[in-house]
């Protein structure tokens, strides 16, 4: 919350004032007027776009040198956000006012007849809270009445602390876990998530078919020399892309990826019959799926976390690529699943669209992969792709060093056979 997010804040704001600086100077240019449109439909918020704050705002913590170091890299950062085909032009069109994160601790006072509305400020927040206390205390690091103790879990890595409590179980039992008490809080949410399992375990077994299908609006779309190919390329117009991925899978809990004939979905969201799913591909080190089909329509892989091993997904990722190969030469579609639908079916995704499909997402039986190299940006390139549709996904760093080692393995070998 220190540095990280600020300096998102800064990189979105200034790729949202480039792209309305473009967007002004064709617009000059082709018409010689400012197009409202173009702007965000704002004239009057656009017109003078020397207001758009951009730069880093950074808590008085941080040394001045360290803002000095980061400042001078949000061109680049900036640079390599706008060349990974992030969807920039939904932001410019749906922020109003440039982010400005702002701190809340323990310490902080604030008196709410004095807090200006909301539509007065000239930005838009993002309130960062901590749960640490400030110290006054000098620290090793620094001496500062910001200086805070350090609360493992506070903010991140909750699967190491929570225990199978979720956002939504916690605000459920609320009065209850905090009633419980440090000596009694641990078994009782114990026998929440259990119940929850339970509950959802017997609701599972009387819930209706799973409807899934592909995006409407792409389903035209076919992989040939013609300019339909580039109806789904890798960097989609995300105006008519993403929102009609949302759309078709409102309320359903697969996620297609274009027209790729791949979906990625949770375990725990998949019944016993999938209408539109041909065969699966169960990452889940925890779940059996119920399954009486051969061994090429289902496929199941114990894969775990890279904080638990630094290679299962490495390992299993030859099995993975292979399965969905020849499932797609056979014009199957595939369900990708794991745990939460979040991390590791992600990367697997991620794998097989960089291994199997060419630049425009067409699948090529992995051409295009022989004559291009494997490269970071290439990456980031087709999981922005992915994230374009699976909204929810969330793949961890380990996960996808691996995916980056394994792809750059396959790219040896491939080199030392020719």
């Amino acid at each position: 919350m220190s540095k990280t997010i600020p300096i998102w804040c800064s990189v979105l704001n200034r790729a949202i004032e480039r792209h309305r600086l473009r967007a002004l100077r064709k617009s000059v240019e082709v018409n010689y007027q400012v197009s409202s449109t173009l702007l965000n439909g704002d004239a009057e918020n656009n017109s003078d776009l020397s207001n758009w704050d951009s730069s880093v705002h950074l808590p008085v913590w941080v040394l001045g040198t360290e803002k000095n170091a980061i400042e001078g890299r949000i061109d680049e950062w900036t640079d390599q956000f706008e060349s990974c085909g992030a969807d920039i032009n939904s932001l410019a069109i749906g922020l109003q006012k440039p982010l400005r994160p702002l701190w809340i601790s323990q310490r902080t006072r604030i008196w709410l007849n004095e807090v200006p509305e909301l539509e007065s400020w000239d930005f838009t927040p993002i309130i960062l809270i901590s749960t640490s206390a400030s110290e006054a205390v000098a620290t090793q690091r620094m001496s500062s009445e910001f200086s805070w103790h350090y609360i493992p879990g506070a903010g991140d890595d909750e699967e190491s602390w929570a225990r199978g409590l979720t956002p939504t179980l916690f605000w459920k039992h609320s009065y209850d876990l905090l009633d419980a008490g440090p000596d009694h809080c641990n078994q009782l949410v114990a026998d929440i998530v259990e119940k929850d399992r339970v509950y959802r375990s017997q609701r599972g077994e009387h819930c209706p078919q799973i409807t899934s299908k592909s995006l409407k609006s792409l389903d035209a779309a076919k992989c040939n020399d013609d300019q339909t190919s580039e109806t789904w390329a890798m960097n989609l117009d995300p105006c008519t892309s993403t929102m009609d991925a949302q759309c078709s899978n409102s309320g359903l809990p697969l996620f297609w990826i274009g027209t790729s004939n791949l979906a990625v979905s949770s375990t725990f969201q998949v019944g016993d019959a999938l209408v539109g799913v041909d065969c699966i591909l169960n990452c889940d080190s925890t779940s059996k799926l119920p399954s009486n089909s051969s061994e090429n329509s289902y496929l199941e892989l114990s894969i775990v976390g890279s904080k638990d091993d630094r290679f299962s997904l490495m390992r299993n990722l030859p099995k993975a690529v292979d399965f969905a190969k020849r499932n797609l030469i056979a014009g199957r579609k595939i369900l990708v699943c794991c745990q939460n639908g979040e991390d590791i079916s992600i990367c697997v995704a991620l794998a097989i669209l960089a291994l199997l499909f060419d630049d425009n997402g067409c699948f090529d039986y992995g051409n295009y992969f022989v004559k291009r190299d494997v490269t970071k940006l290439e990456m980031r390139k087709r999981l922005v792709f992915i994230c374009k549709f699976a909204v929810n996904a969330r793949p961890s760093r380990g996960n996808l060093k691996q995916v980056y080692g394994f792809l750059s393995s396959q790219k040896e070998q491939l080199l030392c056979l020719t």
